[in-house]
């Protein structure tokens, strides 16, 4: 495969991602997206998840900064908060975990990091990034893909990456290429949530900068209020399973009063509102198997959500796509051959982790379809137990939120020191909940 020209369907995160990689190995990179690119901070419209709460994970900052060089200072220079764990309440199963430190992750709206990676991305010399510009089908000959169809104009390219997330055509174009569509995985969580935007004060919550207020069953509401650049709180709450949040003042109001920690509705109360109500769904979470397909046309990828869309409460989405990013960075370092095949496999391996976590919480619910195997019963009950231990002991609760960072895999939560301190966590007489 020569390597002269590669192009990238879609300028979410995900497509920014794969752009700079591709720009390591490719003369020249083409980003098409069928949106208009805001200015710095505003939400782009294709996005409309970006007006809700997002969480850039530890593992995604350190791959970002790896990509970008200095690009943690320079949003800390934007207005960017340091994730410190010192400064965020993390409510689970009814405990407040313990503070604790050696884990940072980057506090900053989506709109704002969108914009900084833009920025960056569109200063690499080799990558052309084209906005209002949407791509209409594939162009291909004997079973390769050979280009892209934008309106009246062909554009030919050596590789495709579809980074166009959980709208992606790649199944259609490939059924009428001839291929096989891949294989499904759907869970259902009738998501529901709704944003607003408050003003900051430095004595809101006595200075911590994040509380996050997961659901836990029998209950289906959580909610969260992340410090913002502009000294402003997003304030996100959530409901599964069609338990969704009102979209009127009061109504937010109460729903914030009815989770089972104070601190969301504290800020609430006391700060002042600066939007509107933002209510958006989601119906499910979405994994489509590529690396299960015998036959699949080279000169061809698929990427981020367009592979692989998770439930969005657990904030791993952007995480996950900078972590195949960096196993495409490896595939093509490794040369062209089976560059699909490998990229998939790779791809698959970096998607098992999140998927297993976020799909197992959400089966915790009875009515979200999917199989409850002994394992996923098991897992379910020992991380209760953890959250437990984790109130109390700041090596449990740096454990877990490693692990929800994307950094260490799941099986270490069961390691003998660890099953041992949750054992020990579990035998002291719980405290009274306080943040």
């Amino acid at each position: 495969m020569s390597r002269h020209r590669a192009i990238v369907i879609g300028g979410s995160m995900s497509g920014m991602l794969a752009a700079r990689v591709l720009a390591d190995h490719f003369a020249e990179v083409v980003l098409f997206d069928r949106d208009a690119f805001p200015q710095p901070g505003e939400n782009r419209k294709g996005v409309p998840q970006g007006q809700h709460a997002h969480a850039l994970l530890a593992s995604g900052r350190q791959i970002l900064e790896r990509y970008f060089p200095g690009f943690k200072d320079e949003l800390y220079g934007q207005g960017a908060l340091k994730g410190d764990y010192q400064r965020v309440r993390w409510f689970d199963n009814g405990v407040y975990h313990t503070r604790f430190d050696g884990l940072e992750a980057l506090v900053i709206s989506r709109p704002r990091l969108e914009a900084h990676v833009r920025a960056r991305l569109s200063a690499l010399p080799n990558v052309r990034i084209n906005d209002r510009r949407d791509v209409d089908t594939l162009a291909a000959d004997a079973g390769r893909v050979t280009g892209v169809k934008v309106g009246d104009d062909v554009i030919s390219a050596d590789l495709v990456v579809d980074a166009s997330g959980r709208g992606s055509q790649s199944p259609a174009w490939l059924e009428k290429l001839g291929f096989p569509r891949p294989p499904e995985e759907a869970v259902r969580v009738d998501l529901g949530y709704t944003t607003r935007i408050f003003q900051r004060k430095p004595d809101h919550l006595k200075g911590d900068i994040a509380v996050i207020c997961p659901s836990a069953p029998p209950a289906k509401r959580g909610g969260v209020a992340l410090a913002m650049e502009g000294d402003r709180w997003m304030v996100t709450l959530f409901g599964m399973l069609g338990d969704h949040p009102p979209n009127d003042d009061r109504g937010f109001l109460e729903f914030a009063r009815s989770l089972p920690a104070p601190d969301v509705h504290e800020v609430i109360a006391q700060a002042e509102p600066l939007t509107a109500l933002i209510p958006f769904k989601f119906p499910q979470s979405t994994r489509r198997h590529y690396e299960s397909l015998a036959r699949f046309p080279g000169g061809y990828l698929v990427f981020g959500d367009a592979v692989c869309s998770f439930n969005p409460i657990y904030g791993q989405g952007m995480s996950t796509a900078a972590l195949q990013a960096a196993a495409l960075d490896k595939c093509l370092t490794a040369g062209d051959a089976e560059l699909a095949k490998r990229f998939f496999a790779a791809a698959s391996k970096v998607i098992d982790a999140p998927w297993t976590m976020a799909v197992g919480g959400d089966l915790r619910y009875e009515d979200v379809d999917g199989p409850r195997t002994g394992m996923v019963k098991f897992v379910n009950w020992y991380i209760g137990k953890l959250h437990i231990a984790a109130a109390g002991d700041p090596a449990v609760a740096r454990a877990f939120h490693r692990v929800a960072n994307l950094l260490d895999p799941p099986p270490s939560l069961m390691q003998p020191a660890i099953a041992f301190r949750i054992l020990q966590g579990n035998m002291r007489k719980p405290a009274a909940p306080t943040p």
